[in-house]
C-alpha cells in the first residue's frame, strides 16, 4: 500500500513468538516518512464506515464522530470535512442498545436508549432509563451525509426533553490526521447562515475553498457556531425526529491562481463529476425530512444498479454465506464512479482513493464476480497513465499510476501524491489484468481502446523499468519525497537481506519479474488475436527467456525457495517471504520449484495457522507485529492460493482458505481486514489484531472469490466458450456451494458444487447461451 506504514504496534505481548534473530528493532531510526502515528489503537472499540463516491466517514458505534480521540470524521477529497458530531439528551449520552451497518452497507442503523436523566436537581424528579427509544440511521449521498434521529417515547407520562448537537470542522488534511505536521495552514472561519444551517468554511494554501453547511430539521430552539438546541415534545406513544443534513463543497477562490489551475489540469477532477460529489444542494424552502428521504432512495438505487447482474455465491455454510456478503457489500461501498467506469478505492480511513496496484488487483480477484471492476481500472489507468519523465512524482512514459490525492498537501507538493507513480509494479500488472479480463469477457472494443497504453506499458517495462538492461525490472526512487520501496511491502525496511541489512538499490523484486513474465505472455496473445504476429512472436520469446534467469538468479538452494530480490549489485535478499508464492501466480515458477516453494509457505515459520506470513518466523527482520515483515495479509494469500491451485496443490490453497474463514469468523462483520499480526495461532484463541489495519479494504474484501475460484480450480476461457473446473476441492467447511449468473462473454450458468468424501461434483442449474462446462479431474 502507498507509502503509508504505520509505526503503531499491538499492545498484547506472546512469549512464545522468538524476537527478530538479529535483534533488528530500528528502535533510534527517524520515523519513516508518511508513517500512520497511533497513540490507540482502532481495535479499541468497534468503528463503522460509510462511504458514497469521494466522500467517506468514519463513526463510533453511536454514529457520533470526534467523542474519543481517532480518525472518525466526515471525509471529502482526502480532507476531514468534519471533525466532531455529538448527540446527547439532557447532556447525557444515550445508551446503546446495537449499532449495525445494514447488510449493503447502505446505512449505519443505531438503536439506544436514554439514560436515567434528572431533570431538576432541586425537586429531584427524574426520567427512568429505557422509557425513549433512539433510532438512527446515517448514510452518505453525492457528498453529503444524512442523519435522522429518531426519538419514541414508551413513557406513560407527557415529556419534554432537550436535544443538542455538537460539531466542528477541522479541514484537517488526510496526511495530518494520520499524523503528519503542518507549521503554516490556511484560514478557517465558521457562521450562523441562517435560523437552521452552520456553515464552515476553509481558504486553504491551495486556493481551494472548502465549505461544510450543517443543515437541521426542524428549526432548533437555539443554533450557534458548532452548536444546536431543540426541545423536544413526546406524548405518551408519541414520536419525533430530527435531521441533519451535512454538505461538503469545494471550488477554487481565485481561477488566476496557479495552484488552481493546476488542480483544473488534474485528471483525477473527473472522479467529482462522475459521482456527483457535488450535487446535494436542494431547494432551500424543502424539508430536511424530504430531503432525507429522497437521498435515501436514490442512494439504494444507486446501489442496486452498480450491481445489477453480478455473479453471486450461496454455500452450505451460513456462516461463509455472511462474509461472502459483507465482502461483496465492501466491494460495491469502496466503488466509486469515474468517467472511464467504476473503480475500487483501496480502504477506509487511510486509502480511500484510486491506487493503481490496489485497483488491479482487486479486479483481477473479483474478475469472475463482477468484469466491470477491471474495464473501469483498466480505462482510468489507461487515462491516467504518465506521458512524460517527472522526478517529482516518480513518472516516466508508460507508468501506470500509484495513487491520486486530492488535499490541500498533495496540491501544495507537499507530499508528492497528487498525482503519483512511485509504484514498480503497477505497470505489469496493468498489462496482466487486461489479458485476463479480454480472456473472460472477449470484450475486443475496450482492449482496442487501451492498445495504446498497452503498448506505452510495454515499452516502459523494457526501457525505464529494465534500468540496467539485464531483464529484469527493478526500481529506485527518483525524488527524496517518493517511496524508498516501490513494491507492495513498500515499508521502509521491508526489503533486506539475510543479516537484516538494508537492501540498497536498485532493486528487483522477486514477484515483479513474475508480473513482468505473465504481462508479457498476456500482452503476446492479445498482439495475436489483433493481428500483430511479429510482437506476439517476440513477447513470447522474450517471456521464456526471462523465466529461464529468473530461475538462475532468485532461486536459493539453501532456504529451498525463491529470494525476496536482488539489491543494486545483483546480490540475492535470501530472506524465506510470502513473495514467493507471487511466483507461483504468475506462472514463472519452475514445475519442479513448485512444491518446495509451497512446503516453505506452509511450514511452520511460514504459516501461523491463519494464514501465511509476510516475512517467515526466524528471519532477521521477523516481527509478527509489523506492517510487511511477518504480518499477514487476507490479499496476500489470495493471490498465493491461485499459485498453489495454477500447479494443482489444491490441498495447500485449500488449508489457507480455511484459515482465513476462520480469521473471518473473530472478526466484527465477518470482515477480512487489510493485514493481521502473524502470531502463531492457538487453542481458544482469534488471531490478534493489526492496531491501524483498514477495514474495509477492497482486495481483502475481494480475497474470499479469489480463494474460491483457486479452490474450484475455476477458468474461464471465452476464445475456448468454455468453463473449466480443474480438479476442484472444496475447503472441509463447505460441503456445497452454488452460484448464480456465472457470466462468460454473453453466455449465463446457474451451477451448484457439492463435494463427496474428496470429490466435487458440479451440476449445471441453468444456462443462457451456449458456454460450456467442464470438470477436469
Amino acid at each position: 500500500m502507498a507509502g503509508n506504514e504505520p509505526t503503531a504496534t499491538a499492545a498484547r505481548h506472546h512469549a512464545e513468538e522468538p524476537v527478530a534473530r538479529h535483534g533488528f528493532q530500528d528502535a533510534d531510526e527517524v520515523l519513516p516518512q508518511y508513517h500512520i502515528e497511533a497513540q490507540t489503537s482502532l481495535v479499541e472499540r468497534p468503528l463503522r464506515s460509510l462511504k458514497f463516491g469521494e466522500a467517506f466517514a468514519v463513526l463510533d458505534s453511536y454514529g457520533d464522530i470526534g467523542v474519543l480521540p481517532g480518525p472518525e470524521g466526515l471525509y471529502f477529497q482526502d480532507t476531514r470535512y468534519l471533525s466532531r458530531l455529538h448527540f446527547t439528551i439532557e447532556d447525557q449520552r444515550p445508551l446503546l442498545l446495537s449499532s449495525v451497518m445494514q447488510d449493503d452497507n447502505g446505512a449505519l442503523s443505531v438503536d439506544m436508549t436514554t439514560p436515567d436523566i434528572r431533570i431538576d436537581a432541586h425537586d429531584e424528579s427524574t426520567i427512568p432509563r429505557e422509557v425513549i427509544a433512539i433510532e438512527r440511521t446515517k448514510f452518505l449521498f453525492r457528498g453529503a451525509c444524512y442523519d435522522r434521529i429518531g426519538l419514541r417515547s414508551y413513557d406513560s407520562r407527557e415529556r419534554t426533553l432537550r436535544v443538542t448537537l455538537t460539531f466542528d470542522a477541522d479541514y484537517r488534511d488526510l496526511f495530518e490526521v494520520r499524523g503528519m505536521d503542518r507549521p503554516v495552514r490556511g484560514k478557517r472561519s465558521v457562521q450562523v447562515a441562517s435560523d437552521k444551517e452552520v456553515q464552515f468554511r476553509y481558504v486553504g494554501l491551495d486556493d481551494m475553498v472548502r465549505t461544510t453547511a450543517v443543515h437541521f430539521g426542524p428549526k432548533p430552539r437555539h443554533i450557534e457556531p458548532g452548536k444546536a438546541e431543540f426541545q423536544v415534545h413526546l406524548k405518551p406513544g408519541g414520536r419525533a425526529s430530527l435531521f441533519v443534513r451535512i454538505v461538503c463543497e469545494s471550488h477554487r477562490a481565485f481561477t488566476s491562481a496557479p495552484a488552481a489551475e493546476k488542480v483544473g489540469e488534474d485528471a483525477a477532477a473527473g472522479l467529482a463529476a462522475a459521482s456527483g460529489s457535488n450535487a446535494a444542494r436542494l431547494p432551500r424552502d424543502l424539508p430536511e425530512g424530504v430531503a432525507f428521504a429522497r437521498a435515501y432512495r436514490d442512494a439504494r438505487r444507486d446501489l442496486r444498479a452498480m450491481t445489477a447482474g453480478i455473479t453471486t455465491v450461496i454455500s452450505s455454510n451460513d456462516q461463509f454465506n455472511e462474509a461472502a456478503c459483507r465482502a461483496t457489500a465492501d466491494l460495491y461501498m469502496l466503488a466509486s464512479r469515474t468517467p472511464e467506469g467504476i473503480y475500487p478505492f483501496a480502504g477506509i480511513p487511510w486509502y480511500s482513493t484510486v491506487f493503481g496496484r490496489d485497483g488491479i488487483i482487486t479486479a483481477m480477484m473479483a474478475l469472475w464476480i463482477d468484469p466491470n471492476f477491471a474495464k473501469g481500472v483498466l480505462r482510468y489507468l489507461a487515462s491516467t497513465q504518465a506521458k512524460a519523465v517527472d522526478p517529482a512524482a516518480d513518472a516516466q512514459p508508460g507508468k501506470v499510476l500509484h495513487e491520486t490525492r486530492r488535499g490541500e498537501m498533495a496540491m501544495l507538493g507537499e507530499v508528492p501524491f497528487r498525482h503519483y507513480y512511485g509504484t514498480i509494479d503497477g505497470t505489469p500488472l496493468f498489462v496482466m489484468l487486461a489479458w485476463e479480463y479480454y480472456a473472460i469477457t472477449g470484450d475486443r472494443e475496450t482492449i482496442a481502446r487501451i492498445w495504446p497504453a498497452l503498448e506505452l506499458a510495454l515499452a516502459w517495462m523494457n526501457e525505464y523499468g529494465d534500468r540496467d538492461g539485464d531483464g529484469f525490472v527493478e526500481y529506485a526512487r527518483d525524488t527524496d519525497k517518493g517511496l524508498e520501496n516501490q513494491g507492495w511491502k513498500d515499508s521502509h525496511d521491508s526489503i533486506f537481506h539475510a543479516d537484516g541489512q538494508l537492501a540498497k538499490g536498485p532493486i528487483a523484486l522477486c514477484e515483479v519479474q513474475g508480473y513482468v513474465y505473465a504481462a508479457k505472455n498476456g500482452m503476446g496473445k492479445l498482439a495475436a488475436m489483433l493481428g500483430h504476429d511479429a510482437l506476439a512472436e517476440r513477447l513470447g520469446h522474450e517471456a521464456r527467456s526471462l523465466r529461464e534467469s529468473f530461475d538462475k538468479a532468485f532461486w536459493n538452494e539453501e532456504i529451498g525457495t525463491y529470494v525476496l530480490a536482488l539489491d543494486g549489485e545483483k546480490r540475492q535478499c535470501a530472506v524465506r517471504s510470502s513473495n514467493a508464492g507471487h511466483a507461483l501466480f504468475t506462472g514463472i515458477a519452475l514445475p519442479e520449484r513448485a512444491q518446495a516453494v509451497a512446503a516453505q509457505l506452509l511450514s511452520k515459520d511460514g504459516f501461523n495457522g491463519w494464514g501465511v506470513r509476510t516475512i517467515a518466523r526466524g528471519e532477521a527482520r521477523y516481527n509478527p507485529m509489523s506492517y510487511h515483515n511477518g504480518s499477514i495479509w487476507p490479499h496476500d494469500n489470495a493471490v498465493i492460493a491461485l499459485g498453489l491451485a495454477r500447479y494443482d496443490l489444491k490441498p495447500e490453497a485449500s488449508r489457507i482458505f480455511e484459515g482465513m474463514f476462520d480469521t473471518a469468523l473473530y472478526q466484527d462483520q465477518k470482515r477480512l481486514p487489510e493485514l493481521f499480526c502473524g502470531f502463531m495461532r492457538r487453542r481458544q484463541r482469534g488471531p490478534v489484531s493489526y492496531p491501524v489495519a483498514c477495514s474495509p479494504q477492497a482486495w481483502a474484501a475481494a480475497a474470499p472469490f479469489a480463494f474460491l475460484a483457486a479452490c474450484l480450480g475455476l477458468e474461464l476461457d471465452h476464445g475456448r466458450n468454455r468453463i473449466r473446473f480443474r480438479n476442484p476441492t472444496l475447503p472441509n467447511f463447505l460441503e456445497a456451494i452454488s452460484i448464480f449468473n456465472l457470466k462468460l462473454g454473453d453466455s449465463r450458468v446457474d451451477l451448484r458444487l457439492e463435494r463427496h468424501a474428496d470429490d466435487v461434483t458440479v451440476k449445471v442449474l441453468r444456462r443462457v447461451g451456449d458456454a460450456q462446462v467442464a470438470l477436469l479431474k
